[in-house]
């Protein structure tokens, strides 16, 4: 099991832009659980400093789903270069790791 699960991170600043992506990746089972909080952003965009209220996604999911589950942000998010990235980890409690495993695409 080690190594083959990830949590994939995107940000937005509209609430229904983040159902559209929750209610996307949950069906298609690209992840397992979706997480969000409310962050605040500060970022160079076109040279200039920006500050947004946005919220952070936090997916849990598997690393072979990653390439679609980055397909399905990309072609569902609002903004012209989202962040999607992926953090992959090595280790978590069994049972947990079994559920993830239970609930995303294999």
């Amino acid at each position: 099991m080690t190594g083959q699960y990830c949590i994939t991170l995107t940000t937005t600043n509209d609430e229904a832009n983040t159902k559209k992506i929750i209610d996307s990746v949950l069906s298609k089972k690209l992840a397992a659980c979706i997480q969000t909080m409310p962050i605040q952003s500060h970022y160079l965009w076109k040279g200039e400093v920006c500050c947004d209220n946005e919220t952070l996604l936090i997916m849990k999911s598997t690393r072979a789903c990653y390439a679609e589950l980055e397909a399905v942000i990309v072609e569902n998010h609002d903004y012209e270069t989202p962040q999607v990235v992926q953090v992959p980890f090595a280790e978590g409690f069994n049972p947990y790791l079994t559920w993830l495993e239970e609930n995303t695409l294999r």
